[in-house]
């Protein structure tokens, strides 16, 4: 008997609570939180006093019905009014959920109905076109990339099926964590991404349970997340911020055509793929199925980015997706927040009545469009309106975006995010990362639970719990979420040769143990030389078919070790010098090579400044101009501001200082050079600055100097024009009027390489003599000049100085 009564005013409480959770003009009834049942007679006024509860049951239902907040208390579209179900479930003992508690009155009322209206739904598994479907015996863990209360997501690799080898993120839920209200969140956020299918938007893969779990199978995204990844990366430029923005644009967009408001717009929730293209994910507060005509009324969201309706609760349509859209490009551009107090309800007053005042820095178009976002009338925000998305695409801040290349992924984004091998992870926590991936069986449900799980659902770990991507740029930091010391090299590499000795490293070939594969492991001192750029570098563009592929990386504190590909064609001018028939032709699609893997890397920023031949090399004996690989980047640097923030290559005057720009336009001009100096040498079989190994630097250096080299005569007579037009302009002595790498692929002669000569070149037939004298030119440019020493009373400090005694002196 007091269990059934202690059941009843369980119910009845929690029905009290929903019903004066709702902003209703009466007052609440008397007594009606008193015992009922239990043995007690209930008298004539108590009947009184639950008829008319029972009538408040019947006016919040048609609230609940009417327009305004109907969108907001539906499960899916098309779904039935939720009142009678809603009522036999909670007077049901086995089916009534317990409710959070009093909460604020129109959230939490949608929040309530929404948590029934869960049961009503059949989510089913989710499988991959062309594929079977899929448990969690077919994903192998690899490890582990977050963790919150409720599961874990692992980094997976498919084991079975087409796709097969396949990296994944799996993200894993225990049914018996969550609450009812996650519930709802987690079904959302299935039944979006099932629906979605857009380049800048994540991608479900799979979706399955078990017993105790619930399974999602995403994409796998190695960049991490945009924002706080490259806030302490990279410089941002308002061409930078107009491309994110614009994949970003287009997102949401998409969501808005299906019916759903995205709701969370925040740094964590946009993420960076491979080749730094944006994908938007986390779903779990996401809104779907409402039209023009309806509102939802839910506060939820990060508060810094909430549109002023969702913090009045006045209800709020897609518009207030746009206004957390002003908020991120506000963000992007100035590194601030526009609206951020002390705390949460200062904030939240700003976001409703503060002034907010344009930067001077920022463009005319910029500033216009943030004006046009932060419309505190909804119905006035740029694509409020009838054409959506299409005004802001229309407005001057996008005037040079094409948006169908864009939205085709064929405009390059600005900046690639570093990337080595495909299951690297050193953008997210190693305090995940660093644990062994292991899914735990989970335990069973309630019987009440189970009967919300009748499909697939799930939630994703809240933003408080989210992996925060690394944000060190030390080489240390980087390694340490590759691999942790020598000692696992040695584990999983056996050492041999020695292939190459420089002044800061040494190259050996290397064995990996587990396949037997052959690689070339470099061994550099960091007591010599910091590493840290020329790892950075590998593992952002290490992925292009021309640039020395990297495998691994070590530290053992006092070396790093570079994994990389074994090269075993040797270097190119070897190659070329030792081939019996080589043509114009042959050269030209060479030269061609090349030139397009330095313009890709004067493009993002990079310039090599160590383009000697031996640094050029073949991966295989093929001899193909596609097997060709350029390496060793010891020297390379990459554009940085004064900060020493990364800069993408357009639109830097701003903020990189003239000489910085000054000394990168230098150093690419170095990088064609060199490369005039290696075809010079292919078309005639000697240098053009030294004759051979005995030459002095001096002789080297003023030859170089003065630009004096001959195109004229002897092995040059079998040369044509156009060739030796090319390379008097890529050894110009003035590094300004020296081709650029985009210039020289527009020069005829490798435009219509095809239509070269195929006859044999005449060439000087000494390849140890080339070879000596190519190592004393760039042994002379890069020799340490001592300098040279003057008495000290020539320095400036010394004639300051002595300016200010004789001052002191003469009072």
């Amino acid at each position: 008997m007091d269990g059934e009564s202690g059941r009843n005013r369980v119910r009845k409480e929690e029905l009290e609570r929903c019903v004066f959770s709702h902003p209703s003009p009466h007052p609440p009834l008397p007594g009606l939180s008193r015992r009922i049942g239990g043995g007690v007679m209930a008298t004539m006024w108590e009947a009184v006093r639950h008829m008319s509860f029972l009538l408040s049951l019947v006016l919040l239902s048609l609230c609940i019905r009417s327009p305004a907040a109907g969108a907001d208390c539906r499960g899916t579209a098309g779904a039935q009014p939720l009142l009678p179900q809603a009522w036999s479930r909670v007077t049901s003992p086995r089916s009534a959920p317990r409710t959070r508690g009093t909460q604020r009155r129109t959230a939490v009322m949608c929040v309530a109905w929404e948590e029934v209206s869960v049961k009503e739904i059949s989510i089913t598994h989710h499988v991959k076109e062309g594929s079977e479907k899929a448990d969690p015996q077919q994903f192998e863990l690899r490890k582990v990339l977050g963790q919150g209360s409720f599961g874990k997501v692992f980094l997976v690799r498919k084991t079975t099926g087409p796709d097969a080898g396949q990296l994944y993120a799996m993200k894993v839920l225990k049914k018996a964590t969550l609450k009812v209200r996650d519930r709802v969140r987690t079904k959302m956020e299935r039944d979006i991404l099932v629906e979605v299918n857009h380049p800048f938007i994540v991608k479900l893969h799979y979706a399955f349970q078990t017993e105790g779990k619930l399974y999602l199978i995403l994409d796998f995204l190695r960049g991490g997340d945009l924002f706080t990844r490259l806030s302490k990366e990279v410089m941002f430029t308002e061409e930078d911020v107009k491309f994110y923005l614009a994949e970003l644009a287009l997102a949401l967009d998409h969501l808005h055509g299906l019916g759903i408001i995205y709701r969370d717009l925040k740094p964590e929730n946009i993420l960076l793929d491979e080749e730094g293209h944006i994908k938007l994910t986390d779903f779990g507060l996401s809104k779907e199925s409402i039209d023009h005509e309806n509102k939802a009324y839910s506060f939820c969201g990060t508060v810094e980015y909430m549109a002023p309706e969702v913090v009045n609760r006045r209800g709020h349509t897609y518009s207030a997706d746009w206004w957390s859209y002003g908020v991120l490009m506000f963000e992007m551009l100035t590194g601030t927040l526009p609206f951020q107090g002390k705390d949460r309800k200062e904030t939240m007053t700003m976001i409703l009545k503060a002034k907010l005042g344009m930067p001077p820095f920022l463009s005319s178009e910029a500033q216009s469009l943030l004006r046009s976002l932060f419309k505190r009338n909804p119905s006035n925000r740029l694509g409020a309106g009838p054409d959506g998305v299409e005004e802001i695409k229309r407005h001057q801040f996008y005037v040079t975006i094409d948006w169908n290349k864009l939205f085709r992924r064929e405009i390059h984004p600005p900046f690639k995010p570093a990337s080595g091998r495909p299951d690297d992870t050193f953008y997210f926590d190693p305090e995940f990362t660093a644990k062994t991936p292991k899914d735990s069986p989970g335990v069973p449900p309630s019987a009440n639970a189970n009967q919300l799980f009748r499909g697939f659902s799930f939630v994703a770990i809240s933003s408080e719990e989210e992996s925060q991507p690394l944000q060190s740029n030390s080489v240390s930091s980087i390694v340490q979420q590759l691999h942790r010391s020598v000692s696992q090299f040695n584990d999983a590499y056996e050492v041999k040769e020695d292939i190459g000795v420089g002044s800061y490293s040494i190259c050996r070939r290397c064995i990996q143990k587990s396949t037997g594969m052959e690689y070339a492991v470099k061994i550099i001192s960091k007591v010599k030389r910091d590493p840290t750029e020329e790892v950075e570098i590998l593992l952002r563009y290490g992925q292009h078919p021309n640039i020395i592929t990297l495998k691994d990386v070590y530290d053992d504190g006092r070396s790093v070790y570079l994994v990389t590909e074994l090269l075993k064609g040797g270097e190119l001018l070897d190659k070329i010098l030792r081939q019996k028939f080589f043509s114009e032709r042959e050269a030209s699609a060479v030269l061609y090579t090349i030139t397009k893997t330095v313009e890709y890397m004067h493009n993002q920023g990079v310039v090599h400044r160590d383009l000697k031949p031996s640094n050029i090399l073949y991966v295989d004996e093929s001899g193909n101009p596609e097997s060709i690989r350029i390496c060793d980047f010891g020297f390379a640097k990459q554009l940085r501001a004064e900060n020493g923030l990364l800069m993408t290559p357009c639109y830097t005057a701003n903020f990189v200082a003239p000489e910085v720009l000054k000394r990168q336009g230098y150093d690419a001009a170095c990088d064609i050079w060199s490369l005039g100096v290696l075809l010079y040498t292919m078309l005639t079989g000697f240098t053009p600055f030294a004759n051979g190994p005995e030459d002095t630097p001096e002789e080297i250096l003023a030859r170089i100097g003065g630009g004096k080299f001959s195109l004229t005569g002897g092995y040059w007579s079998s040369v044509s024009f156009e060739a030796k037009d090319l390379v008097s302009k890529m050894l110009h002595v003035d590094p300004h009027q020296r081709l650029t790498a985009a210039q020289v692929l527009k020069h005829p002669w490798i435009l219509h390489r095809d239509q070269l000569p195929k006859y044999q070149l005449n060439r000087q037939d000494a390849p140890h003599l080339v070879k000596g004298a190519m190592a004393a030119t760039y042994s002379a440019l890069n020799r340490n000049v001592p300098p040279m020493l003057e008495p000290v009373g020539c320095s400036i400090l010394a004639q300051r100085r002595g300016v200010k005694k004789l001052t002191s002196t003469a009072l």
